[in-house]
Protein backbone atom coordinates (compact mmCIF):
# COMPACT_ATOMS: atom_id res chain seq x y z
CA UNK A 1 0.00 0.00 0.00
CA UNK A 2 1.40 3.72 -0.69
CA UNK A 3 0.39 5.62 2.28
CA UNK A 4 1.91 3.52 5.64
CA UNK A 5 -0.35 2.70 8.38
CA UNK A 6 2.01 3.34 11.44
CA UNK A 7 5.31 5.59 11.85
CA UNK A 8 8.11 3.86 12.08
CA UNK A 9 10.00 6.64 14.04
CA UNK A 10 6.96 6.07 17.20
CA UNK A 11 7.26 2.50 17.41
CA UNK A 12 10.67 2.96 18.39
CA UNK A 13 9.93 5.55 20.83
CA UNK A 14 7.78 3.42 21.97
CA UNK A 15 10.00 0.20 22.57
CA UNK A 16 12.77 2.77 23.55
CA UNK A 17 10.86 4.65 26.88
CA UNK A 18 9.53 0.55 27.39
CA UNK A 19 6.21 0.86 26.19
CA UNK A 20 3.91 -2.27 24.69
CA UNK A 21 4.23 -2.53 20.99
CA UNK A 22 -0.06 -3.04 19.98
CA UNK A 23 -0.22 -6.81 17.48
CA UNK A 24 -1.52 -4.58 14.89
CA UNK A 25 1.94 -2.05 15.10
CA UNK A 26 4.04 -5.83 15.05
CA UNK A 27 2.33 -6.87 12.49
CA UNK A 28 3.07 -3.56 10.32
CA UNK A 29 6.81 -3.49 11.43
CA UNK A 30 7.45 -6.87 10.54
CA UNK A 31 5.24 -6.90 7.11
CA UNK A 32 7.18 -3.38 6.08
CA UNK A 33 11.00 -4.66 6.90
CA UNK A 34 10.39 -7.85 5.06
CA UNK A 35 9.34 -5.60 1.87
CA UNK A 36 11.48 -2.60 2.38
CA UNK A 37 9.67 0.02 3.66
CA UNK A 38 11.20 0.30 6.82
CA UNK A 39 15.18 0.93 6.65
CA UNK A 40 17.72 -0.58 8.15
CA UNK A 41 19.00 2.09 10.69
CA UNK A 42 15.96 2.45 12.21
CA UNK A 43 14.90 -1.41 12.19
CA UNK A 44 18.98 -1.68 14.47
CA UNK A 45 17.32 1.06 16.51
CA UNK A 46 14.36 -0.28 17.23
CA UNK A 47 15.80 -4.35 17.54
CA UNK A 48 18.56 -2.60 20.16
CA UNK A 49 15.50 -1.40 21.96
CA UNK A 50 13.97 -4.74 22.35
CA UNK A 51 17.30 -5.81 23.40
CA UNK A 52 17.89 -2.88 26.45
CA UNK A 53 14.18 -2.93 27.63
CA UNK A 54 12.69 -6.71 26.20
CA UNK A 55 9.22 -7.80 25.41
CA UNK A 56 6.40 -9.32 27.22
CA UNK A 57 4.64 -12.46 26.27
CA UNK A 58 2.17 -11.46 23.71
CA UNK A 59 4.94 -8.87 22.00
CA UNK A 60 7.53 -11.82 21.82
CA UNK A 61 4.68 -14.21 20.27
CA UNK A 62 2.77 -11.55 18.19
CA UNK A 63 6.58 -10.98 16.52
CA UNK A 64 6.79 -14.69 15.83
CA UNK A 65 3.58 -15.08 14.19
CA UNK A 66 4.27 -11.77 11.89
CA UNK A 67 7.69 -13.42 11.20
CA UNK A 68 5.67 -17.03 10.11
CA UNK A 69 3.54 -14.98 8.32
CA UNK A 70 6.13 -13.22 5.66
CA UNK A 71 6.22 -16.54 4.25
CA UNK A 72 5.17 -20.16 3.42
CA UNK A 73 4.52 -22.98 5.78
CA UNK A 74 5.28 -26.52 5.77
CA UNK A 75 2.29 -29.25 5.98
CA UNK A 76 2.67 -32.35 6.78
CA UNK A 77 -0.90 -33.89 7.73
CA UNK A 78 -0.49 -36.09 4.30
CA UNK A 79 2.34 -38.24 5.49
CA UNK A 80 -0.44 -39.64 8.16
CA UNK A 81 2.39 -40.07 10.89
CA UNK A 82 3.67 -37.93 14.21
CA UNK A 83 5.78 -35.77 13.20
CA UNK A 84 8.85 -34.40 15.75
CA UNK A 85 11.91 -32.18 15.08
CA UNK A 86 15.21 -31.30 17.20
CA UNK A 87 16.69 -27.91 17.35
CA UNK A 88 20.08 -27.33 19.10
CA UNK A 89 21.06 -23.66 20.13
CA UNK A 90 24.62 -24.69 18.57
CA UNK A 91 27.96 -26.05 19.92
CA UNK A 92 31.37 -27.60 19.85
CA UNK A 93 31.05 -31.73 18.66
CA UNK A 94 27.23 -30.95 18.61
CA UNK A 95 26.56 -34.38 15.62
CA UNK A 96 23.78 -35.37 17.43
CA UNK A 97 21.24 -34.54 14.92
CA UNK A 98 22.93 -37.20 12.61
CA UNK A 99 22.23 -40.26 14.72
CA UNK A 100 19.46 -38.67 15.87
CA UNK A 101 17.09 -38.12 13.23
CA UNK A 102 17.10 -41.72 11.97
CA UNK A 103 16.80 -43.83 15.70
CA UNK A 104 13.32 -41.39 15.84
CA UNK A 105 11.78 -42.25 12.42
CA UNK A 106 12.72 -46.20 13.57
CA UNK A 107 9.88 -45.71 15.66
CA UNK A 108 7.39 -44.59 12.74
CA UNK A 109 7.93 -41.02 14.02
CA UNK A 110 8.45 -38.69 10.58
CA UNK A 111 11.53 -36.41 11.73
CA UNK A 112 11.44 -33.29 9.15
CA UNK A 113 15.28 -32.16 9.85
CA UNK A 114 15.71 -28.34 8.55
CA UNK A 115 19.14 -27.60 9.22
CA UNK A 116 21.84 -25.11 8.48
CA UNK A 117 25.27 -24.68 8.13
CA UNK A 118 27.58 -23.28 10.72
CA UNK A 119 29.57 -19.54 11.13
CA UNK A 120 32.12 -19.20 13.57
CA UNK A 121 32.95 -21.71 15.62
CA UNK A 122 29.64 -23.75 15.94
CA UNK A 123 30.08 -26.93 13.54
CA UNK A 124 26.76 -26.82 10.79
CA UNK A 125 25.27 -30.15 10.45
CA UNK A 126 24.95 -29.74 6.42
CA UNK A 127 28.42 -28.97 6.42
CA UNK A 128 29.26 -32.56 8.22
CA UNK A 129 26.87 -34.38 5.92
CA UNK A 130 28.27 -33.25 2.85
CA UNK A 131 31.66 -34.66 3.82
CA UNK A 132 29.60 -38.14 2.57
CA UNK A 133 30.32 -38.28 -0.92
CA UNK A 134 27.49 -37.34 -3.35
CA UNK A 135 24.94 -36.13 -0.30
CA UNK A 136 22.98 -33.04 -1.20
CA UNK A 137 21.32 -30.63 0.97
CA UNK A 138 18.96 -28.61 -1.26
CA UNK A 139 15.65 -30.68 -1.85
CA UNK A 140 12.50 -29.27 -2.88
CA UNK A 141 9.42 -29.30 -0.53
CA UNK A 142 7.97 -32.60 -2.82
CA UNK A 143 11.71 -34.64 -2.40
CA UNK A 144 11.16 -33.86 1.09
CA UNK A 145 7.84 -35.20 1.65
CA UNK A 146 8.42 -38.29 -0.50
CA UNK A 147 11.33 -38.70 1.46
CA UNK A 148 9.97 -38.83 4.76
CA UNK A 149 6.75 -41.12 3.61
CA UNK A 150 9.24 -43.73 2.68
CA UNK A 151 12.40 -43.43 4.54
CA UNK A 152 10.73 -41.23 7.70
CA UNK A 153 13.59 -38.73 8.26
CA UNK A 154 15.28 -36.40 6.06
CA UNK A 155 18.15 -33.75 7.14
CA UNK A 156 18.47 -30.90 4.25
CA UNK A 157 18.64 -27.20 4.06
CA UNK A 158 15.24 -24.61 4.78
CA UNK A 159 14.02 -23.37 1.90
CA UNK A 160 14.36 -19.60 1.23
CA UNK A 161 10.42 -19.50 1.24
CA UNK A 162 10.20 -20.56 5.73
CA UNK A 163 10.16 -17.31 7.74
CA UNK A 164 11.76 -14.80 4.96
CA UNK A 165 11.37 -11.64 7.83
CA UNK A 166 14.17 -13.91 9.97
CA UNK A 167 16.75 -14.21 7.33
CA UNK A 168 16.40 -10.83 6.51
CA UNK A 169 16.25 -9.63 10.64
CA UNK A 170 19.18 -12.11 11.66
CA UNK A 171 21.65 -10.61 8.97
CA UNK A 172 21.06 -7.29 10.47
CA UNK A 173 21.42 -8.16 13.86
CA UNK A 174 24.84 -9.79 13.15
CA UNK A 175 25.98 -6.72 12.22
CA UNK A 176 24.60 -4.43 14.92
CA UNK A 177 25.54 -6.19 17.92
CA UNK A 178 21.66 -7.16 18.70
CA UNK A 179 22.17 -10.61 18.05
CA UNK A 180 21.84 -11.80 21.85
CA UNK A 181 18.82 -10.33 22.52
CA UNK A 182 16.09 -12.85 23.93
CA UNK A 183 13.29 -12.38 22.23
CA UNK A 184 14.58 -11.83 18.81
CA UNK A 185 16.83 -15.19 19.15
CA UNK A 186 13.59 -17.10 20.36
CA UNK A 187 11.89 -15.15 17.80
CA UNK A 188 14.64 -15.99 14.92
CA UNK A 189 14.33 -19.87 16.15
CA UNK A 190 11.02 -21.14 16.62
CA UNK A 191 9.80 -18.77 13.71
CA UNK A 192 11.52 -21.45 11.24
CA UNK A 193 10.76 -24.04 13.31
CA UNK A 194 6.86 -23.43 13.60
CA UNK A 195 6.79 -22.30 9.97
CA UNK A 196 8.53 -25.86 9.40
CA UNK A 197 4.97 -27.32 10.19
CA UNK A 198 6.08 -30.31 12.98
CA UNK A 199 3.78 -31.67 15.00
CA UNK A 200 6.02 -31.77 18.00
CA UNK A 201 9.59 -29.85 18.81
CA UNK A 202 12.47 -30.59 21.19
CA UNK A 203 14.85 -28.11 22.15
CA UNK A 204 18.63 -28.74 23.11
CA UNK A 205 19.49 -25.49 24.52
CA UNK A 206 22.82 -25.68 25.38
CA UNK A 207 25.24 -23.42 28.23
CA UNK A 208 28.69 -23.24 29.19
CA UNK A 209 31.67 -21.89 26.80
CA UNK A 210 31.45 -23.26 23.70
CA UNK A 211 27.74 -22.42 23.54
CA UNK A 212 25.67 -18.94 22.75
CA UNK A 213 24.04 -19.26 26.31
CA UNK A 214 27.34 -19.04 28.91
CA UNK A 215 25.21 -19.15 31.92
CA UNK A 216 22.39 -21.04 32.98
CA UNK A 217 20.13 -18.59 33.63
CA UNK A 218 20.03 -17.00 30.59
CA UNK A 219 19.75 -20.40 29.06
CA UNK A 220 16.83 -20.69 31.13
CA UNK A 221 15.18 -17.92 29.93
CA UNK A 222 15.61 -18.46 26.43
CA UNK A 223 14.35 -22.46 27.04
CA UNK A 224 11.33 -20.74 28.42
CA UNK A 225 10.50 -18.12 26.14
CA UNK A 226 10.76 -20.75 23.66
CA UNK A 227 8.81 -23.48 25.18
CA UNK A 228 6.09 -20.69 25.42
CA UNK A 229 6.54 -19.51 21.85
CA UNK A 230 6.13 -23.30 20.78
CA UNK A 231 2.51 -23.77 23.38
CA UNK A 232 1.28 -20.76 21.85
CA UNK A 233 1.16 -21.80 18.54
CA UNK A 234 0.34 -24.87 19.12
CA UNK A 235 3.48 -27.11 19.14
CA UNK A 236 3.93 -29.80 21.28
CA UNK A 237 7.34 -28.13 22.94
CA UNK A 238 10.14 -29.11 25.70
CA UNK A 239 13.36 -28.21 25.94
CA UNK A 240 16.41 -29.67 27.64
CA UNK A 241 19.62 -27.41 29.11
CA UNK A 242 23.02 -29.13 28.06
CA UNK A 243 26.28 -28.92 29.33
CA UNK A 244 28.56 -27.37 26.24
CA UNK A 245 31.49 -26.82 28.72
CA UNK A 246 33.30 -29.30 26.95
CA UNK A 247 32.97 -30.69 23.42
CA UNK A 248 30.66 -33.31 23.10
CA UNK A 249 32.38 -36.70 21.73
CA UNK A 250 35.60 -36.91 20.57
CA UNK A 251 35.57 -34.71 17.44
CA UNK A 252 34.97 -31.51 16.06
CA UNK A 253 35.04 -31.22 12.34
CA UNK A 254 33.20 -33.03 9.56
CA UNK A 255 34.13 -35.95 7.71
CA UNK A 256 35.36 -36.94 11.75
CA UNK A 257 31.88 -36.30 12.97
CA UNK A 258 29.95 -37.88 10.70
CA UNK A 259 32.64 -41.20 11.39
CA UNK A 260 31.55 -40.98 15.00
CA UNK A 261 27.76 -40.86 14.35
CA UNK A 262 28.03 -43.86 12.65
CA UNK A 263 30.47 -45.40 14.95
CA UNK A 264 26.64 -44.54 17.85
CA UNK A 265 24.44 -45.68 15.39
CA UNK A 266 26.93 -48.64 14.95
CA UNK A 267 25.98 -49.28 18.74
CA UNK A 268 29.17 -47.61 19.88
CA UNK A 269 30.23 -44.12 20.05
CA UNK A 270 31.39 -41.72 22.87
CA UNK A 271 29.17 -42.45 25.81
CA UNK A 272 28.13 -38.39 25.75
CA UNK A 273 27.31 -38.48 22.16
CA UNK A 274 25.14 -41.87 23.08
CA UNK A 275 23.32 -40.55 26.01
CA UNK A 276 22.19 -37.32 24.94
CA UNK A 277 21.31 -38.86 21.81
CA UNK A 278 18.81 -41.47 23.39
CA UNK A 279 17.80 -38.71 25.91
CA UNK A 280 16.75 -36.55 23.53
CA UNK A 281 15.04 -39.30 20.96
CA UNK A 282 13.38 -40.39 24.04
CA UNK A 283 11.69 -36.69 24.59
CA UNK A 284 11.26 -36.59 21.17
CA UNK A 285 9.64 -39.46 20.94
CA UNK A 286 7.40 -39.09 24.00
CA UNK A 287 6.00 -35.87 22.77
CA UNK A 288 5.14 -37.48 19.64
CA UNK A 289 2.50 -39.83 21.40
CA UNK A 290 5.23 -42.86 21.47
CA UNK A 291 6.60 -42.81 25.01
CA UNK A 292 7.07 -47.05 24.97
CA UNK A 293 9.74 -46.70 22.15
CA UNK A 294 13.04 -48.13 23.63
CA UNK A 295 16.03 -46.11 21.11
CA UNK A 296 18.55 -47.68 22.85
CA UNK A 297 17.68 -51.09 21.92
CA UNK A 298 17.37 -49.98 18.33
CA UNK A 299 21.18 -48.17 18.01
CA UNK A 300 22.36 -52.22 19.52
CA UNK A 301 20.49 -54.14 17.25
CA UNK A 302 20.70 -52.29 13.78
CA UNK A 303 17.27 -50.50 13.03
CA UNK A 304 18.54 -47.10 13.27
CA UNK A 305 21.63 -47.69 11.17
CA UNK A 306 19.40 -49.16 8.69
CA UNK A 307 17.18 -46.13 8.31
CA UNK A 308 20.53 -44.13 8.39
CA UNK A 309 21.79 -45.96 5.19
CA UNK A 310 18.74 -45.15 3.36
CA UNK A 311 18.34 -41.78 4.32
CA UNK A 312 21.52 -41.11 3.12
CA UNK A 313 21.62 -42.53 -0.26
CA UNK A 314 18.06 -41.03 -0.65
CA UNK A 315 19.82 -37.97 -0.64
CA UNK A 316 22.30 -39.24 -3.33
CA UNK A 317 24.65 -40.16 -0.60
CA UNK A 318 27.38 -43.35 -0.45
CA UNK A 319 27.11 -45.03 3.03
CA UNK A 320 29.68 -46.84 2.53
CA UNK A 321 32.30 -44.36 0.62
CA UNK A 322 35.52 -43.65 1.94
CA UNK A 323 35.01 -40.20 4.00
CA UNK A 324 37.74 -37.09 3.35
CA UNK A 325 40.79 -37.38 5.32
CA UNK A 326 42.97 -34.56 6.10
CA UNK A 327 46.37 -34.34 4.51
CA UNK A 328 48.19 -32.76 8.01
CA UNK A 329 47.77 -33.64 11.95
CA UNK A 330 49.51 -32.28 14.46
CA UNK A 331 49.26 -34.03 18.06
CA UNK A 332 49.29 -31.81 21.10
CA UNK A 333 50.72 -33.81 24.19
CA UNK A 334 49.11 -33.30 27.79
CA UNK A 335 51.60 -30.94 30.07
CA UNK A 336 51.45 -33.18 32.98
CA UNK A 337 50.88 -35.84 34.86
CA UNK A 338 46.85 -36.11 36.42
CA UNK A 339 43.74 -35.69 35.50
CA UNK A 340 42.24 -33.42 32.77
CA UNK A 341 39.95 -31.54 34.70
CA UNK A 342 39.11 -28.92 31.99
CA UNK A 343 39.07 -28.91 28.04
CA UNK A 344 37.56 -25.55 27.17
CA UNK A 345 34.67 -26.49 24.30
CA UNK A 346 35.52 -22.93 22.73
CA UNK A 347 38.56 -23.07 22.25
CA UNK A 348 38.44 -26.23 20.86
CA UNK A 349 35.89 -24.78 18.29
CA UNK A 350 37.78 -22.00 17.51
CA UNK A 351 40.87 -24.45 16.79
CA UNK A 352 38.51 -26.50 14.20
CA UNK A 353 37.34 -23.86 12.54
CA UNK A 354 41.10 -22.11 12.16
CA UNK A 355 42.05 -25.57 10.78
CA UNK A 356 39.65 -25.07 8.13
CA UNK A 357 36.44 -27.09 8.94
CA UNK A 358 34.42 -23.79 10.09
CA UNK A 359 33.96 -20.42 8.00
CA UNK A 360 34.10 -16.83 8.86
CA UNK A 361 31.43 -15.37 6.32
CA UNK A 362 28.34 -17.46 5.14
CA UNK A 363 30.19 -17.87 1.22
CA UNK A 364 33.41 -19.52 2.50
CA UNK A 365 33.99 -22.78 1.64
CA UNK A 366 34.53 -25.67 4.33
CA UNK A 367 37.51 -28.31 4.99
CA UNK A 368 35.82 -32.06 4.70
CA UNK A 369 38.84 -33.11 6.52
CA UNK A 370 39.83 -30.66 8.98
CA UNK A 371 39.06 -30.18 12.54
CA UNK A 372 40.15 -31.75 15.84
CA UNK A 373 40.15 -35.57 17.46
CA UNK A 374 40.30 -35.47 21.14
CA UNK A 375 42.29 -38.77 22.92
CA UNK A 376 41.03 -37.55 26.31
CA UNK A 377 37.88 -35.93 27.65
CA UNK A 378 37.89 -34.39 31.40
CA UNK A 379 37.98 -36.67 33.93
CA UNK A 380 40.50 -39.44 32.35
CA UNK A 381 43.69 -39.61 33.72
CA UNK A 382 46.64 -38.32 31.57
CA UNK A 383 50.33 -38.91 31.77
CA UNK A 384 53.10 -36.01 30.58
CA UNK A 385 53.88 -35.95 26.71
CA UNK A 386 50.85 -38.34 25.63
CA UNK A 387 48.62 -37.53 23.07
CA UNK A 388 45.60 -34.85 24.35
CA UNK A 389 44.21 -34.13 20.35
CA UNK A 390 45.37 -33.94 17.20
CA UNK A 391 44.75 -31.54 14.65
CA UNK A 392 43.59 -31.84 11.39
CA UNK A 393 43.72 -29.67 7.92
CA UNK A 394 44.79 -29.91 4.55
CA UNK A 395 46.72 -26.55 5.05
CA UNK A 396 49.61 -27.06 7.89
CA UNK A 397 50.25 -23.00 8.10
CA UNK A 398 46.55 -23.03 9.60
CA UNK A 399 48.17 -25.12 12.53
CA UNK A 400 49.69 -22.19 14.46
CA UNK A 401 46.38 -20.16 15.05
CA UNK A 402 44.95 -23.39 15.81
CA UNK A 403 47.20 -23.95 18.75
CA UNK A 404 47.10 -20.31 19.75
CA UNK A 405 43.43 -21.23 20.11
CA UNK A 406 44.21 -24.06 22.70
CA UNK A 407 46.70 -22.13 24.52
CA UNK A 408 45.00 -21.78 27.35
CA UNK A 409 42.25 -24.91 26.49
CA UNK A 410 43.24 -27.74 29.15
CA UNK A 411 43.98 -27.56 32.85
CA UNK A 412 45.10 -30.94 34.01
CA UNK A 413 45.06 -31.11 38.30
CA UNK A 414 46.55 -33.74 40.52
CA UNK A 415 43.25 -35.25 41.72
CA UNK A 416 40.04 -36.31 40.23
CA UNK A 417 37.44 -34.03 39.95
CA UNK A 418 33.19 -34.89 39.65
CA UNK A 419 32.24 -34.30 36.04
CA UNK A 420 29.33 -31.97 36.05
CA UNK A 421 25.82 -33.12 34.71
CA UNK A 422 25.71 -33.69 30.45
CA UNK A 423 21.51 -32.51 31.12
CA UNK A 424 21.17 -29.58 33.55
CA UNK A 425 17.45 -29.39 33.65
CA UNK A 426 14.19 -30.00 31.65
CA UNK A 427 12.15 -27.34 30.66
CA UNK A 428 8.48 -28.08 29.34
Amino acid sequence: MSSEQFDTVDIIRTKRDRGTLTPEQIDWTIDAYTRGAIADEQMAALNMAILLNGMNREEISRWTAAMIASGERMDFSALGKPTSDKHSTGGVGDKITLPLAPLVAVFGVAVPQLSGRGLGHTGGTLDKLEAIPGWRADLSNAEMMAQLADVGAVICAAGAGLAPADKKLYALRDVTGTVEAIPLIASSIMSKKIAEGTGSLVLDVKVGSGAFMKNVDDARELARTMVTLGKDAGVNTVALLTNMATPLGLTAGNAIEVEESVEVLAGGGPSDVVDLTVALAREMLTAAGRPDADPEAALRDGRAMDVWRRMISAQGGDPDAQLPVARESETILAPADGVLTELDALAVGVAAWRLGAGRARKEDAVQAGAGVRLHAKPGDTVKAGSPLMTLLTDTPEKFERAREALADAVTVSPGPVAAPPLIIDRIS
